[in-house]
């Protein structure tokens, strides 16, 4: 094990020793960019699926309807749905003129040229007309087209008549609309955020803009590369996919940057040679960054266990773009930093035998208090964090189709005015498929399941007949999941029927159980794999139960705080159903990070100090620099509120209160606490063995 040790440490030492060199650093510098250049230049544009059940697990039934609908000439379309209302009351006759004329017209966009015939509400106010588009087309493809009949609505319409678009081509479109400019929001969004933090954290005018260009340019690599997997490998990419992505690789990269540059900075205070300092920078910090690194891809990896291929695509994407972040802080950012050299700190340049001022500063004070009374101090931090926790109590999971949006969507309007004049289910009918020969038992088993509006045979073949169901309750609600649990309970008793319910709203009920039973599966993954990392870096079964332990902790005081948040002041409905799990592991992995910077340099400094005092000296030189890492990680996980999703910004919420709680609380008082508390039997069944006086000097600690 030992020579083991050994080897590593040689080897890490060598490459160290090459990046911060004088010849090696450029050739890392130049390497680092042409490889970067030739990924960009390959990268192209990410393929996309448009078909909503290809995300879920084969066997549910929804998926297995769509595979069904597929064989038939219906599972070829994606409907736009039309509602035509007037506001002063009933349809007049020219209105009628109007929307047949529409239909005239519409079939030159319709697939096949087929427009159905328009459906009037029994109170005469409200009108639907379909007009069928290829599923097969890309939801760019589908939003253009829906576009085109947007605009071939409005030259036709008539004072005091509104015509509306919605269906699952509607809802297509509204999607990637609102998603177009987005990301481009949300990049630039998240670059100024990250440069004005960076600004006010190195107070240089130069300084700022190398980890900023580095980790910019991991950014743009991780998305070329992203795109050539998802056309070359079958890489599952939505555009909050991409958003997600360029949140972690900025906030795990700027981490990662902070955390070396303030190695870097101390090691200038004691050595004349900038490139020995950044070798020694490398050595001191690497292990944390690449650590890390580790803990936060791996994390994001179990969503590969996941059920739905969407999370298992995020979990790869963000693995890579954090991997990216990680290999190009311990690379090319050293490397550019070495041949800046110390003139990149201006004004304020570390000069050798200079005194750390965070060794005798505010967090060095923050250390003194912990010390005097940790028992308190672990106890009230625990108390703080329980009392957060409360908001859970009454959180709700699930977020209907009308409350998924923050900003207005044409075709959630729609919905709205078609269950003002139809059964609200009228928009998004529900498909059953059964065995021909069955009509009789599964028509009488549908019409007598309560919710159920009405029920028509559809289309059909020698091995399938599928039904039409329309629901009395709004698509996505409570009530019409109810129905369709209760659709499938009660055709599972037609004998012979083999009777499957899918169609939109079945797609996301079970979506929405497949995310609850991933987050049974993926939970405790996550939590094995940042124990077992912690394990093996800080060589100790206690600490890392007890980091764990508060993580979890963490997360439960954020979750509640900000479902009170949503409920009480923003007004949203709930917790959608993706948010816990995607929150759990963003929060887990990288608010880790902060208690494996802390703890990687405690035990450094153990060695010669004793647990109680190199605790304190970590929290003391560690503190400013990862309190400005969780600021910045949690403003940059904010930034997702400027996509048009709840899910996301609700992420970005829970992500934000759960690192600054992490940062300013866990890590600096709960932490540091229990470690005094415990003393060297924090690192159980792991020794630390001091040296030197009793009382030793903390600035003649290595640094």
């Amino acid at each position: 094990m030992k020579s083991a040790r050994r080897a590593i440490s040689g080897l890490v030492g060598a490459i160290s020793t090459f990046i911060s060199g004088k010849t090696g650093a450029w050739v890392v510098l130049l390497g680092g960019i042409a490889v970067s250049a030739a990924i960009i230049t390959s990268g192209g544009e990410a393929a996309s699926s448009n078909d909503p059940a290809s995300a879920l697990p084969a066997a549910s039934q929804s998926a297995q309807v769509a595979a069904l609908q597929r064989q038939l000439p219906s599972g070829q379309r994606n409907p736009a749905l039309i509602i035509y209302s007037r506001d002063d009351g009933r349809l007049t006759d020219a209105d009628r003129d109007v929307i047949n004329a529409d239909a005239a017209k519409l079939t030159r966009l319709a697939l096949g040229g087929d427009v159905s015939p328009p459906v009037f509400a029994a109170d005469g106010a409200a009108a639907l007309l379909a007009v069928p588009l290829s599923a097969q087309d890309s939801a760019t493809q589908t939003a253009e087209a829906v576009q085109q009949i947007r605009e071939q609505l409005r030259q036709g319409q008539r004072d005091g008549l509104t015509a509306q678009v919605t269906g699952g081509a509607g809802f297509t479109a509204d999607i990637a609309k609102s998603f177009d400019g987005a990301n481009v929001s949300l990049l630039i969004t998240t670059v100024v955020v990250v440069a004005v933090l960076l600004l006010v954290t190195y107070r240089s005018p130069f300084l700022w803009l190398v980890p900023l260009a580095v980790v910019g340019l991991a950014d743009v690599v991780t998305n070329a590369l992203l795109a050539l997997l998802s056309r070359t490998a079958g890489l599952p990419l939505d555009p909050s996919t991409i958003g997600i992505v360029d949140v972690l690789v900025f906030g795990a990269g700027t981490d990662y940057a902070l955390l070396l540059i303030a190695r870097y900075r101390e090691e200038l205070r004691s050595n004349v040679d900038r490139h020995e300092a950044m070798r020694r920078s490398i050595r001191g910090a690497g292990p944390a960054i690449a650590a890390s690194g580790l803990t936060v891809a791996l994390s994001l990896l179990t969503l590969i266990f996941a059920q739905l291929e969407g999370n298992k695509g995020l979990g790869m994407a963000g693995a890579i773009g954090v991997t990216i972040a990680a290999i190009f802080a311990l690379t090319l950012l050293p490397a550019a930093l070495s041949l800046f050299g110390r003139k990149l700190f201006w004004p304020f340049v570390p000069k050798v035998g200079d005194p750390d001022p965070s060794r005798s500063g505010f967090w060095s004070r923050i250390g003194r208090i912990v010390d005097s009374r940790p028992r308190v101090v672990a106890l009230g931090a625990t108390i703080l964090l329980a009392v957060m926790s409360l908001g859970i109590v009454d959180a709700r999971l699930g977020l209907s189709r009308t409350e998924q949006f923050r900003v207005q969507a044409e075709s959630i309007d729609a919905l709205q005015t078609i269950a003002q004049h139809f059964p609200a289910g009228s928009a998004d009918p529900v498909v059953v498929t059964a065995k021909p020969g069955q009509d009789e038992g599964v028509v009488a088993a549908v019409t007598a399941t309560p919710g159920v509006a009405s029920v028509r045979p559809g289309e059909r073949s020698s091995e399938v007949a599928t039904f039409d169901v329309v629901l009395t309750s709004e698509p996505d609600s409570a009530e019409s999941y109810q129905t369709i649990k209760d659709l499938r309970m009660r055709l599972a008793q037609v004998e012979g029927a083999g009777a499957l319910v899918g169609g939109t709203v079945a797609i996301n009920l079970d979506t929405r159980q497949a995310a609850i039973d991933s987050l049974k599966t993926v939970v405790p993954l996550i939590l094995i794999v940042v124990f077992v990392i912690l394990v093996f870096l800080l060589r100790s079964l206690l600490a890392p139960a007890i980091l764990v332990i508060t993580v979890v902790a963490t997360f439960f005081a954020a979750l509640g705080a900000a479902n009170f948040l949503f409920t009480q002041v923003l007004g949203y409905a709930a917790l959608d159903t993706n948010v816990p799990l995607l929150s759990f592991l963003f929060l887990v992995a990288l608010g880790v990070d902060y208690n494996i910077f802390l703890a990687t340099r405690a035990r450094e400094e153990a060695l010669t100090l004793g647990t109680r005092k190199g605790m304190l000296v970590a929290l003391s030189v560690t503190g400013g620099v990862i309190t400005s890492a969780g600021i910045l990680l949690a403003a940059v996980f904010a930034v997702l509120g400027v996509l048009p999703l709840v899910t996301l910004t609700e992420i970005g919420i829970i992500v934000g209160i759960g690192v600054l709680l992490d940062t300013l609380i866990v890590r600096t008082l709960l932490v540091p606490a229990l470690a005094i508390v415990l003393g060297d039997r924090f690192w159980w069944p792991g020794k630390v063995h001091k040296g030197g006086s009793s009382t030793p000097d903390v600035r003649q600690s290595t640094a």
